[in-house]
């Protein structure tokens, strides 16, 4: 189960972006920005959620953006949501404002728990005393991330590019171990929210933690990076994942939404961002594309035909609610066969994790043992 084999039409791996292809990723970026609001006119905002009475979600990075708005309209909307963050009291000062505001004062089901994406010893902390309650999960939003673009590479405490770990090998850890409380509550889905950037993306196997001198580090590259090694990652995933296990897996793309990422750009490209709010996305718009991942009855049939059909890569939905097609790149099936086995390497999970997971047997790696 730890591997698959591509087929022999699968492209190899070159060495970075064509020209085409850059240029494919611009205008597909542009054309989002300038069409994104036209294109989903006919959504509701806030997107409309059915009752989710008996469903538990876990949301990362839920105290700002468009993960505040996750965590607040799915709690809204009946279920218990599990606020995973760095910072626990602001999460409770967000629950308390909730509580206060909602016309069901006292009826919003939260619980707060601590998690660092940055600390990958966190990451398994917190699964551990997730799966140690023995309760079923049912959606887990893998929302939060970084992106520093002007800013020089920087490492984690574990010693990995920060867009890469937070954006790409975190949630890929989380999603693994938290594999045993996902069957339990199956059919459950596992929601990556990546970002109409994995266009600009090139995930060079050999250096996913950019160490290399061949080529300049930018925020920009670091960042479409780190996202499309999550699509290829997301895509070998379901691939892998047994049909009973009942675990759907989907990326979304949110848009492009204005939201405190801006705080890490340049200050010109600041001021760029606030000049152009006419089209960008507001957070409550931004979180429908995931929401509706989390909660659209059809989303399981979606993943199962994909499955059936031997697509090459996990269902994606874009921005207006519709299924997209990743970028060229992520169909490049031997890149993500080895994005796969890197990640599992560098969070030092072995081969056959996946299998030992859904057994719910104990697995052993060097940030702890779950």
């Amino acid at each position: 189960m730890g591997s698959y084999s591509p087929s022999s039409s699968s492209k190899q791996e070159k060495p970075g972006l064509g020209w085409m292809e850059w240029l494919s990723g611009w205008s597909h970026l542009i054309s989002e920005l300038i069409f994104q609001k036209v294109m989903s006119r006919h959504l509701h905002n806030p997107l409309l959620l059915p009752p989710l009475n008996g469903v538990t979600c876990i949301v990362t990075g839920c105290t700002s953006g468009i993960g505040l708005e996750m965590a607040r309209q799915l709690a809204e909307s009946g279920a218990h949501v599990v606020m995973a963050v760095r910072n626990p009291n602001a999460a409770h000062e967000l629950i308390q404002r909730w509580q206060n505001q909602s016309s069901n004062k006292g009826l919003l089901s939260f619980e707060v728990m601590e998690l660092d994406l940055l600390s990958l010893e966190s990451v398994v902390r917190f699964s551990e005393a997730w799966n140690s309650f023995l309760k079923p999960l049912h959606v887990l939003i893998n929302n939060a991330g970084i992106f520093s673009m002007g800013k020089p590479r920087k490492l984690s405490k574990d010693g990995y590019e920060t867009h890469m770990q937070v954006n790409h090998l975190a949630p890929a850890l989380l999603s693994l171990l938290l594999l045993p409380s996902l069957k339990m509550g199956a059919p459950s889905r596992i929601i990556n929210v990546n970002s109409i950037m994995h266009f600009l993306g090139f995930v060079e196997t050999s250096d996913m933690n950019f160490t290399s001198d061949k080529r300049k580090f930018t925020g920009l590259q670091a960042y479409s990076s780190s996202k499309l090694a999550q699509v290829m990652f997301s895509s070998v995933l379901q691939k892998l994942m047994p049909a009973d296990s009942g675990i759907s897996v989907v990326c979304v793309d949110p848009g492009s939404v204005q939201t405190n990422v801006a705080r890490d750009l340049p200050t010109i490209v600041q001021a760029a961002y606030k000049l152009i709010p006419f089209f960008l996305f507001d957070a409550q718009e931004g979180s429908r594309s995931a929401l509706f991942a989390a909660t659209d009855a059809d989303i399981p049939k979606h993943c199962m035909k994909l499955k059936v059909d031997e697509w090459p890569v996990c269902a994606y939905i874009a921005y207006n609610l519709r299924p997209m097609n990743p970028c060229e790149e992520a169909y490049n099936l031997s890149t993500c066969q080895i994005v796969w086995e890197k990640t599992l390497e560098m969070i030092d999970l072995a081969s056959d994790a996946l299998e030992l997971l859904l057994e719910g047997k104990k697995i052993q790696c060097r940030y702890g043992l779950t």
